[in-house]
């Protein structure tokens, strides 16, 4: 599908830059500001998402669509200079361009890990970065963070994801501060599950999929938290265009809010953390996830891998001396 707009551009609409626009809430994302008419906005993506979100907008001179690796440091100078030229300000920055790996921490490898956390963690804080002079010179801007539940609770499988938001809600929190005095919003919007496909999108890592094929240690931890948590997003009441319209009207709003979580899991997860102590919580979560009390561990608890005993000393008969 195509869509058409009036391209009435005025240089002094705000300037709104979105992040991992190719599928998902990127996506709506892209869809709803295209026909925002009051904003001038930059929708990014890469590699074959950047061909697929061409083939379905036409740009104008308020909607322009570039190419944005987040993890590419020379793609943000770019798009901040073309920004700059043609619009002269940024008004805010919806870091939205995630990935994310499924794997134990065994299984991690260094090359996935890194890919991970460049893209959920340092690559938005490159791009806030490169935003943040301009904000300050305006005195005013907003900044929204697109976190998850995985920021609060962190689950088997995905520890290395929620590492990486862990990681960017810790830096949002911190730049709510030093923002605030220039006029700067920062919002950390956290979400739940979602009614979507983007589950497809997850990847596992070279030794979780050589697990699973082969029937690993830990391959009944995979089998049984895939299928558990596709379930959950195929029962969400939320889409991503629910999700898309919220994070868009944070855009307009006077006051910012640092914790905006999005969904009813999200804000549930939220009270539950802050009411339940953790030595509890844990305890209660890990009953309540699938295979957790008979599959997990299986076969692998068996003797041959338990730790070697330590042999019995054996009895030295002493010599007495004279």
């Amino acid at each position: 599908m195509e869509y058409e707009l009036n391209s009435n551009s005025k240089a002094d609409n705000p300037v709104v830059i979105v992040t991992g626009c190719g599928s998902g809430i990127g996506l709506e994302l892209a869809k709803q500001l295209y026909f925002r008419n009051d904003l001038n906005v930059i929708v990014t993506a890469r590699g074959k998402s950047l061909e697929f979100i061409k083939k379905i907008f036409f740009e104008s001179e308020r909607f322009l669509i570039r190419e944005l690796d987040i993890t590419n440091n020379d793609h943000i100078y770019s798009i901040i200079h073309q920004v700059s030229s043609n619009w002269g300000r940024v008004d805010a920055i919806i870091n939205n361009a995630a990935v994310c790996f499924r794997a134990v921490i065994e299984h991690m490898d260094v090359e996935s890990e890194m890919l991970q956390l460049k893209t959920n963690y340092l690559g938005p804080m490159a791009l806030i970065r490169s935003v943040l002079p301009i904000m300050r010179e305006q005195r005013s801007g907003i900044v929204i963070n697109v976190s998850s539940v995985s920021g609060m609770l962190a689950m088997p499988t995905m520890g290395s994801y929620s590492a990486s938001k862990h990681a960017l809600e810790g830096a949002t929190e911190a730049l709510w501060y030093e923002a605030k005095p220039f006029g700067i919003k920062v919002n950390l919007v956290q979400l739940g599950f979602i009614n979507s496909n983007s589950f497809k999108n997850v990847q596992l890592s070279k030794k979780a999929k050589m697990s699973t094929t082969l029937g690993g240690p830990h391959s009944e931890y995979y089998k049984s938290m895939t299928p558990m948590i596709e379930k959950l997003m195929r029962f969400s009441f939320f889409s991503a265009e629910n999700i898309a319209s919220k994070i868009i009207k944070l855009i307009d709003k006077p006051k910012s809010q640092l914790r905006l979580p999005l969904t009813p899991d999200a804000i549930v997860f939220g009270v539950i953390k802050k009411l339940i102590p953790s030595m509890f919580l844990n305890r209660l979560l890990y009953l309540l996830l699938p295979g957790s009390m008979t599959t997990w561990g299986g076969k692998w608890k068996a003797k041959s891998h338990a730790s070697p005993q330590p042999e019995k000393p054996k009895e030295v008969a002493l010599r007495r001396t004279s």
